[in-house]
């Protein structure tokens, strides 16, 4: 698996202990609260679970777009380029997004 480790060590660094498990999916590392999916990193973006609620809203800001890896849009789901994440204070914007989002869904087991 290729995937940007600057991009994942900037996560770790801006989300520990927020109780966050770290598991390799889509080709590249995802990271799940309580199971579910938060945000992850494949290649050299960064994929949020915004939910369905927030998905039109997170396509309309910049460098964001459908995340599409079996060749039909994940609803609920974007790609966000390295001109997105690039800055912490935007890169932790979409990490609380994706945080928001899943500790709205019931725990796993």
């Amino acid at each position: 698996m290729v995937y940007n480790e600057e991009l994942t060590n900037r996560i770790h660094t801006l989300t520990k202990d927020r109780g966050l498990v770290e598991k390799k999916m889509f080709g590249g590392v995802a990271f799940l609260l309580n199971g579910n999916m938060c945000f992850g990193v494949a290649k050299d973006d960064l994929m949020v679970r915004v939910g369905p609620e927030r998905y039109k809203d997170a396509l309309a800001l910049t460098n964001a777009r459908p995340m599409e890896i079996t060749g039909r849009p994940m609803k609920g789901f974007v790609f966000v380029n390295s001109n997105g994440w690039s800055k912490n204070a935007t890169l932790t914007k979409w990490l609380e997004m994706g945080i928001d989002y899943a500790s709205s869904l019931p725990k796993k087991k």
